[in-house]
């Protein structure tokens, strides 16, 4: 529809994103007493995701990236993260697997920033799993730095 070319981000992407520049347990400090500011988890979603917008967003403006619900990623599920590229990029098998990366907790799960990935088949389907689709954006005469531009759907 937009004549632009769009994906799932990679894992190391997203994190990055939900991060916000941030070491933290979630995007905005260490303070669980703040989760209800900025996410639809078990104590307030009254078991039902929710429109994306409706909690604080984190300091780059991104909404959702603690609960509400699960997001695929690009990458293919690794029990670790030995062997995972070092350039941000997508880990994908040369045959890829029937397992790949969820990130961000739903309004049933977890939630912290660095929250372990959960491996889910590519046939899941669930009321508590979306993405939230990036676009790579050519910076200038910059050869190879890009800018990731979220649109959560």
């Amino acid at each position: 529809m937009t004549g632009k070319v769009f994906r799932l981000p990679t894992e190391a992407e997203w994190e990055y994103a939900v991060r916000a520049g941030t070491t933290t347990t979630f995007s905005y400090g260490d303070d669980i007493s703040r989760l209800n500011e900025y996410a639809w988890y078990w104590d307030n979603s009254e078991g039902k995701t929710h429109p994306v917008g409706q909690k604080t967003p984190n300091v780059w403006g991104l909404y959702d990236m603690h609960g509400n619900v699960f997001e695929w990623v690009e990458d293919d599920w690794h029990d670790t993260y030995k062997g995972a590229p070092a350039d941000g990029g997508a880990w994908k098998d040369e045959q890829r697997g029937a397992y790949r990366v969820l990130r961000g907790g739903s309004w049933a799960s977890m939630l912290a920033s660095a929250g372990r990935p959960v491996a889910a088949s590519t046939g899941l389907r669930s009321s508590n799993i979306g993405f939230r689709l990036s676009r790579s954006v050519a910076l200038g005469p910059w050869q190879g730095m890009h800018l990731w531009g979220w649109i959560y759907t």
